[in-house]
């Protein structure tokens, strides 16, 4: 699979390091899945931040930790377990769903406007994250908006184009408050994408800030 928009390197960062928020770091490890560059470039920032810790002044350690450690192994059973058995795939209806939410809440397609639906992804670890599947029909465009905070957004089916190039299967596409843009859905396939904001949109037309209130995005 070629892809052609991926995280920044500020992202990917604050990924290794464990500070993304929930709902950004569930649609950049979407990305991930796909994609053998950005894992590359994670795993050196993973590296980088090892060797920060190998310099690191040691914390001394309770004088019963190691009783502690060992007492928790002989606890352990020793009995032989099963294999697991293998993870059902996530999805919504017949579509397959990235990996990364797997343990959320998918809610049901509900109609936002002519051609389009919205799922509301609930988050367990983070109530608060603004997570949603989106479905495009082909040929839709969806309404001129901005945003508040930075948008992350992962092609899960179809494709869709903007000012910026055309997005497919695979790409994340990064938007921080900066941008303003209108994808518009490819023709011949529905698009699906899974989104996580920062923040809320910021429409630019009467019929996108009509709807905001009412579906929280």
């Amino acid at each position: 699979m070629t892809l052609h928009h991926h995280a920044t390197d500020e992202t990917l960062m604050r990924y290794a390091a464990g500070t993304l928020a929930a709902g950004p770091a569930i649609v950049v490890e979407a990305h991930l899945a796909h994609c053998s560059a950005c894992r590359a470039r994670v795993g050196d920032y993973e590296a980088l931040g090892g060797a920060v810790l190998e310099e690191t002044e040691p914390t001394q350690l309770s004088p019963t930790a190691l009783a502690d450690v060992l007492s928790l192994i002989d606890g352990e059973s020793s009995e032989p377990t099963a294999p697991p058995a293998p993870l059902e795939p996530v999805q919504i209806g017949r579509v397959r769903l990235p990996d990364s939410l797997r343990g959320c809440d998918i809610g049901r397609w509900r109609w936002i406007g002519p051609g389009m639906h919205m799922s509301r992804i609930g988050v367990p670890h983070d109530p608060d994250a603004n997570v949603i599947l989106i479905k495009v029909g082909p040929g839709r465009a969806l309404p001129d908006h901005g945003h508040v905070g930075t948008e992350f957004t992962y092609l899960v089916s179809g494709s869709f184009t903007d000012k910026f190039g055309q997005f497919k299967v695979g790409d994340l596409a990064e938007m921080d408050e900066d941008i303003e843009h209108q994808p518009i859905v490819d023709e011949g396939q529905e698009c699906i994408c899974l989104a996580a904001m920062e923040g809320k949109m910021r429409f630019n037309s009467f019929l996108g800030r009509m709807l905001q209130p009412i579906f929280g995005i």
